[in-house]
């Protein structure tokens, strides 16, 4: 049986007010054999000094399990993660930033990586509160929405093609604003390769 090693999923960063506030890592074990003692959430708190506003950040996994009825029909439900991954295993992260303060807070951003051994499942990404959701092919050093790698053709000619799911890096979610006692929440899925 293969084991997959997550260092890193946890790790993100974030900033408001267009400032890095915390660069964080949820604990996390290197092998997966074990890890219902080990993943329930993780938290960080972050501050913005100019405002004293603060984002507490959550970030959860579940695995998709998918289960045959005696009739065949086949059903999808999400359950916590645990034991062992394997390859082809789909994994849903929910990262969940809540305004503790009275305040309002700007231009939260977060940066997700996305761990090693594992594929981004294009178009899984959902946030709310009206977040941007871009992405990086390039280990975080640039962001877009739709990225795209240059192709070079049997025939010599280069062309420009959507980036395929294994070269994505990380997500990033840029929240205008989170009001205060609200709560964001962004939920995505990778595959274990």
């Amino acid at each position: 049986m293969r084991r997959v090693s997550l260092s890193g999923l946890g790790a993100f960063a974030f900033g408001v007010g267009g400032a890095i506030a915390l660069i964080a890592t949820v604990p996390f074990l290197s092998q997966i054999s074990g890890i219902a003692n080990v993943w329930h959430s993780g938290s960080a708190v972050a501050q913005n000094i100019k405002t004293q506003g603060q984002i507490q950040l959550r970030l959860e996994a579940e695995k998709q399990v998918v289960a045959q009825d005696q009739q065949g029909k086949q059903s999808q439900k999400w359950e916590p993660l645990k034991g062992v991954v394997r390859p082809g295993d789909v994994l849903r992260y929910t990262l969940t930033g809540e305004n503790k303060s009275d305040r309002l807070v700007k231009n939260l951003t977060l940066n997700q990586p996305i761990p090693k051994g594992m594929v981004y499942a294009l178009k899984s990404t959902n946030v709310t509160n009206n977040g941007k959701i871009t992405y990086s092919i390039d280990g975080g050093r640039s962001f877009g929405e739709n990225p795209t790698v240059k192709v070079t053709l049997p025939d010599g000619k280069v062309e420009t093609k959507p980036a395929p799911a294994i070269a994505y890096t990380h997500i990033r979610l840029q929240v205008p604003s989170v009001p205060a006692k609200a709560t964001v929440k962004a939920t995505y899925q990778t595959q274990v390769r």
